[in-house]
């Protein structure tokens, strides 16, 4: 059997070439995406029983790194996929993981999320958009101001409230197939960065059967906090790290192939103190990814909740210091390599992409709010019980 490393080898020259052009028209990479479902990395989290891979998360957020080194969108959007799974794979019914399962694995549905709601009070664990009953299927008419990926999705898993009398933090996930509802696109994407994502506003109608209801209805709180929010921090923060150690790797072969920091007696000491913060930076994102990964297998090899405050608060640390210090990173990386290796579109660095890109981590659920949940956290963590 091929490895997963050897995958991301095969798929890499395709993510590689493509990737600035898809930036510069704000289009979905579906060469790309064509790529990883022909190599069977959309599978790489479906059990084998159902034809996929069955990795543990250790080689799901080296894939994820590895593939944003080339692409950062790519990436992305292939570890969001890799999210929906998860949750199918640990949640869904026996009639939906036996009909979709194999599907996945054999590369033949790629799944979009539709969490987001429009308005100020919207947040991942509340819903206004109810699900109504018709006969043995589910009634969904619903709109999401952003859907990464939502033009080029197979199937959609879907957030709404269990019912019309359900209060809104009664949350039910659904899997809805393409060929199952109506799709229009509301709003499109024109972004500073990850142009090629692709995240535009969707409105879904259409109705499903009713045991593509994910976890038990209104269950969504649970899901989310065992298996998408710890998967998203961590596949997250594993993109990030990917696309600055890629951007570093590239800039010291350059450095190196330029003479950029040669002093009078060789390199300055200015360089080399900016590259070793750069370097710093990228080891302390990895180990700390390193860490809270462990910690999630752990958890789920003694079944063993991830809604503790601890738990909770170094998911929500891990996807704040990766946002933070790659994107730092990436903006040092500019500085060192100056106007020309730096600054320009048509560098052969692609920094300045790499930086557009970056600038959305700490955005993409939000650092302020997530800040907030830390404080709040570590008032009920009195022994303060550091990773």
């Amino acid at each position: 059997m091929v490895s997963p490393a050897s995958l991301v080898d095969q798929v890499a020259p395709t993510l590689r070439k493509n990737a600035a052009a898809y930036d510069e028209s704000a289009t979905f990479p579906l060469e790309s995406l064509a790529a990883l479902r022909e190599s069977g990395l959309m599978g790489l989290l479906v059990p084998a029983e159902f034809g996929g891979m069955g990795a543990d998360l250790a080689t799901f957020v080296a894939v994820a790194a590895g593939l944003s080194e080339h692409c950062l969108s790519t990436g992305q959007i292939w570890a969001m996929h890799c999210f929906q799974v998860d949750a199918i794979v640990r949640y869904g019914s026996p009639e939906l993981t036996a009909a979709l399962l194999p599907r996945i694995a054999a590369g033949d549905v790629y799944l979009a999320s539709v969490t987001s709601e429009a308005g100020a009070r919207a947040n991942l664990f509340s819903a206004t958009t109810p699900l109504e009953a018709d006969g043995d299927r589910l009634v969904i008419d619903r709109t999401a101001p952003v859907v990464t990926g939502g033009t080029a999705a197979d199937g959609y898993l879907i957030t709404m409230r269990a019912s019309p009398a359900a209060k809104e933090t009664e949350v039910s996930l659904v899997y809805a197939d393409r060929a199952d509802l109506r799709t229009e696109i509301v709003r499109e994407w024109n972004a500073l960065g990850m142009r090629a994502t692709e995240s535009i506003g969707m409105a879904l109608r259409g109705s499903v059967p009713a045991h593509n209801v994910v976890g038990r209805p209104g269950g969504f709180a649970t899901i989310a906090r065992e298996s998408m929010v710890p998967l998203s921090h961590l596949g997250w923060s594993a993109c990030w790290l990917g696309t600055a150690r890629g951007a570093l790797d590239q800039l010291v072969r350059w450095a190196a192939k330029s003479g950029t920091g040669r002093g009078q007696q060789g390199r300055s000491d200015l360089f080399f103190e900016r590259i070793g913060r750069i370097r710093v930076s990228l080891e302390l994102v990895s180990s700390y990814l390193t860490r809270v990964r462990e910690e999630v297998e752990r958890a789920r090899r003694e079944n063993r909740t991830l809604d503790a405050p601890r738990s909770q608060l170094q998911l929500n640390t891990l996807k704040i210091v990766a946002s933070e210090l790659t994107f730092q990173a990436v903006n040092d990386m500019v500085q060192v390599a100056g106007l020309r290796g730096g600054y320009l579109k048509d560098s052969e660095l692609a920094l300045e992409r790499h930086f557009r890109d970056l600038r959305s981590a700490s955005m993409n659920h939000s650092n302020d709010t997530l800040m907030v949940g830390v404080g709040a956290l570590s008032m009920l963590d009195r022994g303060v019980t550091l990773i």
